[in-house]
């Protein structure tokens, strides 16, 4: 007769799955550390004090709240952006039949397949070529490039286990195209959407070789932390930042996994 009681896990494999964790995440456990140690130029292990004064320093040094701005304003714009192109292609692509549909969804989901200094060359070729000025909008075009691939992959998703029969039925029942996606369609890929906008946020938030090649003289905060490492003036300061970075991408990533885990059950999931 089956069980219903999980089996647990041999010893070895928990063991590996530990050593593996470890592997990945004691890095960023050594960077919070290193946030509070007294030494200003160097890395001491153990350290040779832990001190506040960097959380202080940090919040005096106006060049990372002009970095953190433009980090934030580009990730917020470039989002937006995928939201409402990756939305549309899935909508297209997930709800009509055409030839040449699978091609569209590959070229769609290439830019983020493809290394970044590749989509960063192409773009910066792009831009010399049309003889279009590195400035903020150029970093947006550049982030949205990737964005937009991380919305299309959660909205397609959702729409292919959402039914066609709803649609249909809103549209026999009076309602216009606005009124059906409103109250019928946006429901159903709300949380998709959602998951999708703050991945696509966190991502172009610590993005760093597309805004190598498309930023100019501007400094997102990824980019002000590279020059920091280069030429360092107070090295706990970066890792205050680097703090930040990780909390900022952490929870959108979080919600999203959160947003998502259960996303077979909605309206029409599985018909």
């Amino acid at each position: 007769m089956r069980s219903d009681r999980s089996q647990s896990a041999p010893i070895g494999l928990k063991i590996a799955a530990a050593a593996g964790l470890l592997f990945l995440h004691l890095p960023l456990l050594l960077i919070f550390v290193y946030a509070f140690t007294t030494e200003e130029r160097s890395y001491q292990w153990p350290p040779p004090g832990l001190t506040l004064k960097w959380f202080a320093a940090t919040w005096n040094r106006p060049d990372v709240w002009q970095a953190l701005t433009l980090s934030v304003q580009v990730a917020a714009i470039s989002t937006a952006i995928a939201l409402v192109l990756g939305t549309l292609c899935a909508a297209a692509v997930s709800g009509t039949k055409f030839f040449g549909r699978e091609s569209i969804s590959l070229l769609v989901i290439l830019p983020i397949a493809l290394p970044g200094i590749i989509t960063g060359i192409a773009l910066r070729s792009a831009f010399n070529l049309a003889e279009i000025p590195f400035s903020f909008w150029t970093i947006v075009l550049g982030h949205a490039t990737f964005c937009v691939v991380v919305v299309y992959n959660n909205a397609v998703a959702r729409f292919r286990r959402t039914s066609g029969s709803l649609i249909e039925a809103s549209m026999d029942l009076g309602a216009d195209g606005f009124q059906t996606f409103r109250h019928v369609i946006l429901p159903n890929i709300g949380t998709a959407l959602l998951a999708g906008g703050m991945l696509a946020f966190a991502l172009s938030f610590d993005e760093v070789i597309v805004t190598t090649f498309t930023a100019g003289q501007q400094q997102t905060l990824p980019i002000w932390m590279l020059e920091e490492l280069v030429r360092p003036r107070q090295r706990p300061v970066t890792n205050v930042v680097a703090m930040v970075v990780v909390i900022v991408t952490f929870v959108p990533i979080l919600a999203a996994f959160y947003l998502t885990r259960d996303g077979d059950q909605i309206a029409g999931a599985g018909k």
